[in-house]
């Protein structure tokens, strides 16, 4: 007999994160690799949040709050609801987990039985499917197009739509197309989710990185039965570069927020007292620094497509994004084709044949379902992002 259970046996193992630990190992054996894996702005937490949560240690802010969060922060992610998305919440709605992947996990574990359907986009984040599986859900993918800029249309979501269904996993900004719906095409699928009555998990991460003349819309706010549907996801570790401080929020419907906040009380209590102090601040504080940020990803973004489209006669090809900072490189051109006598036959071969021989870290497009495609990041430097570029190009060029 097993001694592991079946919920967990089915999950697999992040590849973002084992690609990650490959390109580490050699770098710690003195190889010059340059990674475009894990999605982590490489920007230093502005100086005001961190002072932040050294005034809260100095001022003795170290011992247990509630479970569901500091009310100070609760207020305070009200406001930027309702600010930023013309959402009005209550503090008792709002819910502080241990990062948005922990609120994700909250959502679905609160609100998926055994059996039940949910709908996801793809590509997709590829924790959402291990969520879904992990709390007894049915996974139901949606696949999308490079035509469509890789997102999912109304008709495609009425078409999955079924009586098992229970939930739809929205995310724009999406990671890891980087695409941005449109409120035209939100109030596409919301209209699809009222007709069925689905509920929504909203992730929002990425709200705030969207360049080129983009604006976010939150689905929450297409009608009051819309916003009792959705569960909205947020958090601090994109917008304000503070990926190790480890604090997401959700904002839901009164019931739902009330069993998140019960089941949080028993997993893990509250999130450490400090960090909350310190969101606080990032939420409250000046946006200068962060503004900077996205400056930056956004000229780092156009480099990326303007040395990209220059590679587009070798057999790549890739669809512009619009937000977060991920270029899905579309490489299935290549596949077939070999190097020192290894054939390329998927996006993993392709993945650990530029990593062991031009010290270049991707990310697998099979473990995003899309196995066409390998994910870029642009949260590097220019000039590292520049050479990485590069050694792929030459890479290409030197294949058979």
């Amino acid at each position: 007999m097993s001694k592991i259970s079946q919920r967990v046996s089915t999950i697999s193992p992040s590849m973002t994160l084992a690609m990650s630990a490959k390109a580490a190992e050699l770098k710690a054996a003195g190889e010059n690799v340059i990674s475009f894996g894990v999605g982590e702005p490489d920007f230093i937490t502005p100086a005001h949040i961190i002072q932040a949560a050294k005034d809260a240690l100095d001022a003795g802010h170290t011992k247990y709050v509630a479970a569901a969060g500091l009310p100070a922060l609760k207020k305070a992610v009200c406001k930027k609801f309702k600010q930023d998305n013309g959402l009005d919440y209550e503090p008792s709605q709002i819910i502080i987990s241990n990062g948005a992947k922990h609120s994700i996990f909250n959502a679905v574990f609160a609100t998926v039985d055994p059996g039940d359907e949910v709908i996801i986009p793809a590509p997709y984040w590829l924790t959402y499917p291990e969520v879904v599986k992990c709390c007894g859900g049915v996974p139901v993918y949606v696949y999308t197009t490079r035509q469509s800029g890789f997102k999912m249309t109304a008709a495609q979501l009425e078409e999955a739509v079924t009586p098992k269904t229970k939930m739809l996993i929205f995310n724009s900004p999406n990671n890891p197309t980087g695409a941005v719906y449109s409120e035209e095409e939100i109030r596409a699928i919301a209209a699809v989710c009222e007709k069925h009555d689905i509920l929504v998990l909203a992730d929002e991460i990425y709200e705030k990185l969207i360049y080129g003349g983009q604006k976010h819309f939150s689905i929450g706010t297409v009608s009051p039965k819309m916003k009792e549907l959705t569960i909205t996801v947020n958090g601090v570790s994109k917008s304000y570069a503070m990926t190790g401080w480890r604090l997401g929020y959700l904002a839901a419907a009164p019931e739902i927020a009330k069993a998140i906040a019960s089941f949080q009380s028993h997993a893990t209590s509250n999130v450490n007292t400090m960090t909350q102090y310190a969101a606080v601040a990032a939420l409250e504080g000046p946006t200068g620094p962060m503004e900077e940020m996205v400056k930056a990803f956004a000229a780092r973004r156009d480099r990326m497509m303007e040395m990209l489209d220059n590679m587009k006669p070798l057999g790549l090809d890739y669809v512009k994004p619009e937000g977060a900072f991920y270029v899905m490189l579309v490489c299935d051109k290549l596949y077939g084709k070999s190097f020192e006598g290894k054939v390329i036959s998927g996006s993993m071969d392709m993945c650990e044949m530029l990593l062991a021989h031009a010290k270049v870290a991707l990310t697998p497009g099979v473990c995003f379902g899309a196995d066409d495609c390998v994910r870029l990041s642009y949260a590097l430097s220019m000039e590292e992002m520049e050479e990485g570029l590069r050694r792929i190009e030459a890479f290409v060029k030197a294949l058979k």
